[in-house]
């Protein structure tokens, strides 16, 4: 006789699986985007404003990946861990990212905005804006590596905080 598994075991290793893909898309487009494609964008375009607008598209694209992947994450634990999820380390991990993503797309991003926009019709960095626009671009790029080392962390732990 052959035994069917029951519906909720398949949709239960579907999202187990998901979730471990979702931690690596996360992490791997995070890397891609802000270490492989943006230094890209600026050593080999000779107008760094249009970099500058390019790199800026992919991380408002990145940010809404996060803001998805993040979300779903949480949700996984807590459906499957329940109270316990937050005592765990990738519940912890993965707020902290999720974290820096608003605090980033919604806080800085929009203040670096204003600056640009402020800076017209210069280009901000030919601006006497240039070195408020550099500050925060700076703070923007410490939040994006500490996003990047808790998303290596959490890779790391992954299977540790949640179990199926």
């Amino acid at each position: 006789m052959i035994r069917l598994a029951h519906p909720t075991n398949h949709l239960m290793r579907i999202a187990t699986t998901l979730y471990t893909l979702v931690i690596a898309i996360w992490l791997g487009s995070q890397i891609a985007i802000g270490y492989i494609a943006a230094p890209i964008l600026f050593s080999r375009l000779a107008d760094h404003t249009l970099a500058g607008e390019l790199a800026g598209a992919m991380f408002s694209v990145m940010a809404w990946l996060s803001l998805v992947c993040g979300a779903y994450l949480l949700l996984y634990g807590v459906t499957v861990q329940r109270a316990r999820a937050f005592r765990s380390g990738v519940f912890w991990l993965v707020l902290g990212m999720l974290g820096i993503t608003v605090i980033s797309h919604f806080g800085i991003q929009p203040v670096m905005a204003q600056l640009k926009q402020d800076a017209l019709p210069l280009p901000v960095m030919a601006s006497n804006l240039r070195d408020r626009f550099a500050m925060w671009h700076g703070v923007s790029g410490g939040l994006y590596l500490l996003q990047t080392i808790l998303g290596l962390a959490l890779v790391i732990v992954q299977n540790r905080g949640v179990k199926t």
